[in-house]
């Protein structure tokens, strides 16, 4: 057997992603109005330690500096979030010209320093002003979007050829109307399942908003957060319980995207489909050029006691557990590593959807870097995270798999959502109090990949 080539496909592309709410700060600046994320932070005990995205990394300001530093890195690509109470203050009427230059000056200091922009629209910072009045649980929300969509395409379209819809819709609505432990910080488990449908409405209904504005050589797709599962034992119930596990977490976003249609098991096990309206899926299911797939870690899942799986944010109960081995390696925010997961989604994909072509829109981990006497950051456990998995990337591609290309999560150490600033997961470190940028060796590492389109000597498949 000869051994595969180091190199990627001409073309891979290597990039960093960010989103607003996380990294802009500026939150009274400019006409911006309130997001759901500014009255949640303001929760007492939504946020770890009362942390708040006030001035986060400053983005805002800093952005020609920040993306200067990815483009020095050697990556090619950015993928960054509209904040859409920028552009629309209370979530309907004209929007806010302020906000779209804003934005029209991150994608020009993109294009001055040969970095390719990928606009993300929605990464979960919805104007309050829809919340007040249903937010995704009310299905009006998506035909709002669908406007917001409009007037972003509308000043960016001419020079903006990548676009991304939504970023995990399951997260935004599991987390934050099922569970409540994200923004808006609703404990609603069926309507957890109606405002995840509300979001793949939304996608649909800016896809062909985005078409009517983008150029012929342009794409878009969403970002899905997926994860291989596999039965902690193939006893009946640890099956069964997977199985209602990968439904929930994969097929109920992956099919009425890319097939039309909602798992049936799934809906039997809802209860139904309320929601869900006639002519739905086919909007939902238009095609997309690029499916994102933001992906951190696989799961094992056994049978439960009865109870909801603990952390999930799951919109029902789904009787099953996390099955964490003993000699399991985790990360800070205790997320196993399991870089082999990767690769078997990515066939499973190719095998299951092999119309549509891949890319890792996110994928990262956190850990606890700390700043030398030197000034220096060393960070070999996200190196040797990031090898491993982009070794199973190119696997992947190696066995057929058609990935366009890879976004590290994140740039910058930035505000992570109810984890405040502890959890950081930058290939660029960033003081909070003092703002200084210092890259990281992963950002070097990375950098040095992306700038050969190759794997580098040494380190193993995992």
């Amino acid at each position: 057997m000869q051994p595969i080539a180091p190199g990627f496909p001409a073309g891979f592309v290597w990039g960093a992603a960010t989103a607003a709410y996380q990294v802009e700060g500026a939150l009274d600046e400019d006409g911006r109005g309130v997001s759901i994320w500014d009255t949640f932070t303001a929760t007492p005990g939504a946020i770890a330690r009362g942390d708040t995205a006030a001035v986060a990394c400053d983005h805002y300001h800093r952005h020609p500096e920040d993306i200067a530093l990815l483009a020095d890195l050697g990556l090619s690509a950015y993928r960054f979030s509209v904040a859409w109470p920028r552009i629309q203050p209370d979530g309907v009427g004209g929007p806010n010209q302020k906000g779209l230059d804003h934005y029209r000056r991150v994608v020009d200091a993109c294009l001055g320093r040969g970095v390719t922009p990928y606009v993300t629209l929605y990464h979960w910072d919805l104007p309050q002003a829809l919340e007040d009045v249903g937010g995704w649980l009310n299905r009006d929300t998506a035909h709002r979007f669908a406007d917001y969509a409009a007037q972003v395409a509308d000043a960016l379209g001419d020079v903006v050829d990548h676009w991304v819809t939504v970023n995990e819709p399951k997260v935004a609505s599991h987390a934050g109307y099922a569970a409540g432990i994200h923004a808006p910080g609703i404990r609603d488990p069926r309507g957890g399942v109606a405002a995840a449908h509300h979001l793949l409405l939304a996608h649909g209904l800016a896809v062909p908003v985005l078409r009517e504005r983008m150029s012929a050589d342009g794409e878009l797709g969403i970002a899905l957060d997926l994860t291989p599962v596999s039965p902690a034992s193939q006893d009946p119930a640890d099956v069964a319980a997977a199985r209602r596990f990968d439904g929930n977490f994969n097929r109920m976003f992956l099919e009425p995207v890319l097939r039309g249609r909602y798992p049936t098991d799934m809906i039997e096990w809802f209860g139904g489909a309320p929601w869900l309206q006639d002519g739905d899926l086919e909007v939902i299911s238009a095609p997309i050029d690029f499916l994102g797939i933001n992906y951190y870690r696989g799961h094992v899942i056994g049978a439960g006691d009865g109870s909801v799986l603990e952390g999930s944010g799951t919109p029902m109960d789904l009787d099953a557990v996390h099955v964490i081995p003993p000699d399991a390696e985790l990360t800070e925010v205790g997320w196993t590593v399991t870089p082999t997961g990767l690769h078997d989604l990515l066939l499973q994909l190719r095998d299951e959807y092999p119309h549509v072509p891949l890319m890792v829109t996110e994928n990262g981990a956190a850990y606890p870097d700390v700043v030398a006497a030197d000034g220096t950051v060393d960070d070999p456990k996200r190196v040797a995270y990031l090898d491993s998995h982009v070794r199973q990337m190119h696997r992947a591609i190696a066995d057929g798999v058609d990935l366009r290309g890879y976004f590290v999560w994140t740039l910058l150490d930035n505000f992570e959502w109810a984890e405040g600033y502890k959890a950081r997961f930058g290939i660029v470190h960033v003081d909070v109090e003092t703002q200084r940028r210092t890259p990281k060796t992963s950002a070097a590492w990375l950098g040095a990949v992306a700038r050969s389109n190759r794997l580098p000597d040494g380190g193993s498949l995992r």
